[in-house]
């Protein structure tokens, strides 16, 4: 049941993603997708994990994401000095309720793929899944910069990002990974939803970037699409070889 509301959650989800590429202002639909991704991370963690131990996770993972943003906009570390615009609403502190759900969704997913690709080894799953959920900024930050959410103050070089955030995202996730590995990692963890779930963004990403984006950004759709394409392939191996 649980599995099935995921997978329900998440065909939603890409809807909503597919109108973000196609809508000329779509800083509500940006929302949406985000709240889904979260709904459907939670679902999928419940029906591997348990219902109670999902929700713990995802709550650990906001949390942690939440506090590393607050710290972030006050005070340039770990990211490097940035600011969040007006147009995600609601915001707490300064930052927007929908970027701490991001937080806490991708992070299970990123978490359940390096649970798949390196099963036997808590560490190797802590570092693999930071890297994995690293991986994603290759595309979100170049999104978000385009559609106006946040603001660099000293533009880097990746598409206007400073190599900084990167480093930053990296100690974020790390913690991250570890606080939602202590909560849910089981030998006994059933399903691929939340493997599914990180494959999805990794190919929406990708094709967004390269084909559907005004105007496309091959760099972006090359370099995220390897980055989180590595990581979903390595997860679907392991899965493929049993």
């Amino acid at each position: 049941m649980l599995g099935a509301a995921g997978t329900l959650l998440l065909a939603a989800m890409v809807a909503a993603q597919v109108a973000t590429g196609l809508h000329p202002r779509p800083i509500l639909l940006t929302s949406v997708v985000v709240l889904l991704l979260a709904a459907s991370a939670v679902a999928f963690a419940a029906a591997a994990h348990t219902l109670p131990r999902a929700v713990a996770a995802f709550a650990a993972a906001v949390a942690a994401g939440y506090a590393a943003e607050w710290v972030g906009v006050r005070t340039g570390f770990p990211f490097g000095d940035y600011h969040y615009t007006e147009l995600l609403q609601p915001q707490l502190g300064d930052v927007p309720v929908v970027v701490a759900l991001a937080w806490g969704g991708m992070g299970l997913a990123a978490h359940a793929v390096a649970a798949a690709a390196v099963p036997g080894s808590r560490a190797a799953r802590i570092v693999v899944g930071a890297v994995a959920l690293t991986a994603w900024d290759l595309f979100l930050d170049p999104q978000m910069i385009r559609l106006g959410l946040w603001v660099w103050h000293e533009p880097g070089p990746y598409r206007g990002v400073p190599l900084e955030n990167f480093a930053g995202w990296l100690a974020v996730s790390l913690v991250m990974m570890a606080l939602v590995d202590r909560i849910v990692a089981r030998p006994q963890a059933r399903g691929t939803g939340l493997v599914t779930l990180y494959t999805v963004m990794a190919v929406m990403e990708t094709v967004g970037f390269a084909a559907v984006f005004e105007p496309p950004d091959p760099l972006v759709a090359a370099a995220g699409g390897t980055g989180m394409g590595l990581f979903a392939l390595l997860a679907w191996r392991r899965r493929w070889r049993k």
